[in-house]
């Protein structure tokens, strides 16, 4: 929500309104409240699949609404778009949704699968408004029966402050050429392809840094160990950075933001964010992912788990001149700006809400 969701946050409370979270409690619950919103601790269990678990999450979100009587219900990433909505429809709450992607689940074809569909169309058949990050996924829900389309409509990702990533002109040396992924450590984030693919350039004696940015540990069957990580870092492949509040030093201090993904992203905050400050990027032909990059203009697309042509996209990125990797960095920002500026994705809203508080 912190990082998401606070330009949001701060445009509601701007405009009258008072805004409670509801999420897992953690170190950013102080960072919350100084934005101005009550903070309510919610436990999910977002990677789990245990029905009584998630049936105890129905009631929670069903109790603190039903304590509450919110005049809407803004929901975000499976559990609180599906759990969250299905107890705001059973007491009347108009309910706005924001489909983020639709991560590892929709990947593979399973029993997961098509619960997973039939749960979204409970929950979001009757919502006031669902939103999508990428056409894909809203085509997907829409030609699926899963969402009416007339109460679907397209965001533009989480959007980017424009002002926080503001452009920056200066490129590196490419003498110290560095690469750097930035996500949550999961196989599905394409972090094995990228290390492989820096373990074949470093063997061709390629001069260059291939940093990762991230938490790891999470809660996810598709998790990278730290025993894993360890291991990568002491044979010199990859230098594991951590996590940090600050991702736009990090993205300064670099010259290419990379993002292997073949998970069902939304559109990855962090290309964009790379993409507005003025960093190339290289990223896969897939959903969300390909949103942030118009190909050869502001950065590279590759074939989703193909690590020879990830190792293509990056030395050709490596070889460019400078004023090159520059023409690419203004034109990534003017494509944030004209696109994916957070302001779009804020009006939506603000929007929406007026448009329902004046229909009641």
């Amino acid at each position: 929500m912190v990082n998401f969701r606070s330009g949001l946050i701060r445009a509601l409370i701007a405009n009258g309104h008072e805004v409670v979270a509801l999420a897992p409690p953690d170190k950013y619950v102080p960072q919350l409240s100084n934005l101005g919103c009550r903070f309510i601790a919610l436990p999910i269990d977002s990677g789990g699949v245990n029905p009584f678990r998630d049936a105890a999450l129905l009631y929670r979100y069903w109790k603190i609404l039903k304590r509450e009587q919110p005049d809407v219900f803004l929901g975000y990433t499976v559990k609180p778009n599906v759990y969250g909505s299905i107890a705001a429809h059973a007491l009347g709450i108009p309910v706005i949704n924001n489909v983020a992607g639709l991560g590892s689940v929709f990947i593979e074809q399973g029993w997961l699968t098509r619960l997973v569909r039939q749960l979204y169309r409970l929950a979001l058949s009757r919502s006031y408004k669902v939103f999508f990050q990428n056409d894909d996924d809203h085509s997907l829900f829409v030609q699926g029966g899963l969402v009416p389309p007339a109460i679907s409509d397209r965001v533009p990702g989480s959007g980017v402050d424009l002002s926080r990533f503001a452009f920056d002109t200066t490129i590196r040396p490419s003498h110290s050429f560095r690469f750097i992924l930035i996500a949550r450590m999961l196989w599905e984030k394409g972090v094995g392809q990228y290390v492989e693919a820096a373990k074949i350039l470093r063997r061709e004696g390629v001069d260059a840094q291939w940093c990762l940015l991230g938490f790891l540990d999470v809660q996810n069957s598709a998790a990278i160990s730290r025993q894993k990580m360890d291991e990568w870092v002491a044979q010199g492949v990859v230098n594991y950075l951590g996590v940090s509040d600050d991702v736009r030093s990090e993205i300064l201090a670099s010259d290419c933001v990379v993002l292997p993904s073949y998970y069902r992203e939304g559109v990855p905050r962090t290309l964009l964010e790379a993409a507005a400050i003025g960093r190339p990027i290289i990223t896969t032909d897939a959903v969300g992912c390909r949103e942030a990059v118009d190909d050869e203009v502001n950065g590279f697309l590759c074939q989703p788990r193909d690590i020879l042509d990830l190792v293509k996209q990056m030395r050709r990125m490596i070889n460019l001149s400078p004023s090159e990797r520059a023409g690419m960095a203004f034109e990534g920002r003017k494509k944030v700006e004209r696109q994916f500026d957070e302001q779009i994705v804020i009006a939506k809203y603000l929007k929406a809400i007026e448009v329902l508080n004046t229909s009641r």
